[in-house]
């Protein structure tokens, strides 16, 4: 009878909505009692052949984002979620306290557009950061650009913004709902007018202006509902001139040969020079093809091939000024001829030090060098040939970034940030060397009481590893702190100070916020990324480990008040710990996280963390990744941490599928008192451009879920 009534389509949607309406409900009483039955996930029989070993994938089918099943697995296992949220009962007064801790203006540092200065700034609580123009530094500021009018619930943001050399355009794009996929639109700078321009498919792309228009980087439009799933390959360069539509466009750069590249544009600020750097992946080594602007010949390959990393920074003469760990795996600074690429060529301008060159910018005729020192930012200043001229006065142990200007700017502006320092602006007059305050946050709390830290903790083969850790002063070690620890560990990216309102409560109750520096990271340079990448991924999950045993021996903390937390590559972290050692931690977070380490090369940009991660498609490789990939070492029989398991709907850099599969596995398995829950944004990606209510609203969750399963009750004042 059911299969009769089932060949009624109508009568099938009515009748997946009825059970779906009674299920959540039935969820509904379960979570408050605590007793966590949790929504059956139905298993497949799909498995696959990895070099001789068969390995089951019996939750296949939510890779399947466009089916009625896995929208319907969505939303019921939302409804569960929500259900034990909203009976957390100091939920809503953590998400008060964040509401107010938000409220306060914020700025980005100014930068030039023609003779104008330009800066980004929210009021408190806008979704998105409007974009400000001045005449002048004393002028007052007046609304370029304001994101909050692109949507009715601030879900469109801005993912990129370049003037024109000479100011007159401005060409932006925007995200929908924090996709990677980016529109670009042009506004005349003087009248504020929109141009007619619209160009789409653009992902991973820069914006580099010349002449009466730009180049840009963009993907085929993809299949009409694989737009957040599809491979991303065969990127390519277009020049688009200012008024034609995106179809005359003129193709600049490609490789048909090689579709897993990715190709990026820039044009040296005298026009003397288009840059085409290509990469094969995510691990930073990249190619280098230059062209004459001038007689617009053929491209001379500069790097042929994929051994280091070659940035360029700015230009002296014919030259090209360039930061490279090519025989320096802490960065050097070296000045090549595009026009003589022979290595025998090529001037040290500045040689490797024992700290790593993090950054470095040609601005006002100065090289401005930006190194990690422990994990903590230094800036020296030389001229174009290399000279030593002076370190810039930083106020204490933390982060710096900026220096961004032309060859004939007199002034620059940087910003420095610590744990328990918000950001300053800081103006940088480039003839005397000179700095002061140019922009201090006023917040609406204290920071005077807080501390901040950084000791080297032991790792398991001896490695030692910064951890950063911050409290208010006057902290009793007594093991009893709520302590979070967060990290990353990959991509050679720093984890260095920063400060944020998220961990503010935290620290209002007593609590503990940690920071690991692992291996994987760029901090120590080329070699410290290497010893956390392919077959030593182990590294940064064992760095991590003995973070967390170092803040339970020093008595910071205990396994009952300790919670790890990290996204994307730091999800992937947060979950291979917490099954690995399941006995170390209270509570979980992995956010967005890469956790099917067998298949996760198959989606959008996937293809380009096999440097880092590996392929479980190449034999010797496959060991190593089944040993650790999550959703493969979910174990029966062992008390797992409360763990809330966050993505969203529009993250098309790690396919949330990653997290609907771990999910599926870890409830299936589980059976202990802590609850596993999955946390699904809607409108939202893998966290670039989220909007300001839906940060507070995730930042909520996650600390209602910490305080909730370490048995406290936040207080506020």
């Amino acid at each position: 009878p059911l299969n009769n009534i089932f060949k009624n389509h109508f009568l099938e949607i009515k009748l997946k909505k009825i059970f779906l309406f009674l299920f959540i409900n039935a969820a509904f009483l379960t979570v408050t009692a605590q007793n966590f039955n949790y929504p059956p996930t139905q298993k497949g029989q799909v498995q696959d052949n990895y070099h001789g070993v068969i390995i089951a994938d019996p939750y296949r089918w939510l890779e399947d984002d466009n089916s009625e099943e896995t929208k319907n697995w969505v939303s019921i296992q939302s409804a569960f979620t929500n259900s034990y949220l909203e009976n957390i009962p100091f939920r809503e007064e953590i998400k008060n306290r964040f509401t107010e801790i938000l409220n306060y203006e914020r700025y980005g540092m100014p930068f030039k557009a023609g003779d104008k200065y330009m800066f980004f700034k929210n009021d408190g609580l806008q979704q998105q950061s409007v974009i400000y123009i001045q005449d002048d530094l004393n002028s007052e500021p007046r609304v370029f650009l304001d994101p909050n009018k692109l949507s009715d619930d601030g879900t469109v943001s801005i993912s990129s913004f370049t003037p024109s050399k000479d100011g007159k355009y401005v060409a932006y794009g925007i995200s929908r709902g924090g996709s990677d996929w980016n529109e670009i639109f042009i506004i005349e700078t003087e009248t504020g007018k929109l141009l007619e321009d619209h160009l789409k498919w653009i992902k991973f792309s820069g914006i580099s202006w010349f002449n009466d228009g730009f180049y840009y980087s963009r993907y085929d439009a993809p299949k009409e509902g694989e737009e957040l799933k599809s491979a991303n390959e065969f990127h390519k360069i277009y020049y688009h001139k200012l008024g034609q539509s995106q179809d005359k466009d003129e193709l600049i750069f490609e490789s048909k040969e090689h579709p897993k590249r990715n190709f990026y544009a820039g044009v040296s600020e005298d026009n003397k020079y288009l840059l085409i750097y290509g990469t094969e992946g995510a691990g930073g080594k990249n190619i280098l093809y230059v062209k004459d602007l001038a007689t617009n010949g053929d491209f001379n390959s500069v790097i042929s091939e994929f051994f280091a990393n070659f940035s360029v920074i700015g230009t002296n003469g014919n030259r090209l000024i360039i930061r490279t760990d090519y025989n320096a795996a802490n960065y050097r600074i070296i000045s090549i001829d595009p026009n003589n690429v022979s290595e025998s060529d090529w001037k040290v301008l500045i040689p490797e030090g024992k700290n790593v060159i993090n950054g470095a910018s040609s601005t006002g005729g100065k090289l401005f060098i930006q190194k990690l020192k422990d994990a903590a930012g230094l800036v020296e200043v030389y001229d174009l040939n290399g000279n030593f001229i002076n370190e810039i006065d930083l106020p204490g142990v933390g982060s710096v970034g900026g220096f961004a200007g032309k060859s004939d700017a007199k002034e620059t502006f940087y910003s420095f940030v610590s744990f328990n320092q918000p950001a300053v602006i800081y103006r940088y007059d480039i003839q005397s060397g000179k700095s002061e305050v140019f922009r201090k946050l006023n917040l609406p709390f204290s920071v005077d009481d807080l501390e901040a830290k950084r000791v080297f903790v032991k790792s398991k083969d001896g490695t030692q590893v910064p951890l950063f850790i911050v409290h208010k002063k006057g902290l009793k070690n007594d093991g009893t702190a709520p302590t979070l620890l967060y990290g990353y560990g990959g991509f050679n990216v720093n984890m260095t100070p920063y400060f944020s309102t998220s961990y503010i409560p935290l620290l209002e109750n007593g609590g503990v916020y940690a920071v690991a520096v692992l291996r994987g990271g760029g901090e120590y340079g080329k070699e410290w990324h290497e010893a956390g990448m392919l077959d030593k991924k182990q590294n940064v999950f064992d760095d991590f480990i003995a973070c967390s045993e170092y803040l339970i021996s020093e008595k910071y903390t205990n396994p009952s008040r300790l919670a790890i937390n990290g996204g994307s590559n730091g999800g992937l972290l947060v979950a291979a710990c917490l099954l690995q050692r399941p006995e170390l931690f209270q509570v979980a977070i992995p956010e967005v996280g890469v956790l099917d380490m067998l298949r996760y090369q198959k989606f959008t940009i996937g293809w380009a963390w096999v440097p880092e991660y590996g392929s479980s498609e190449v034999k010797e490789q496959f060991p190593f990744l089944i040993e650790y990939s999550p959703l493969h070492n979910v174990k029966q029989g062992i008390e797992y941490p409360a763990t809330m398991i966050t993505t969203a709907d529009h993250d098309d850099r790690v396919f949330p599928a990653h997290s609907f599969k771990f999910a599926a596995e870890m409830q299936s398995k589980y059976s202990g008192k802590n609850p596993v829950l999955i946390r699904i944004e809607t409108k939202a990606g893998h966290g670039a451009g989220t909007s300001t209510s839906k940060i507070i609203e995730l930042n909520s969750d996650k600390y209602a879920f910490l305080f909730y399963n370490m048995g406290i009750t936040p207080k506020f004042k």
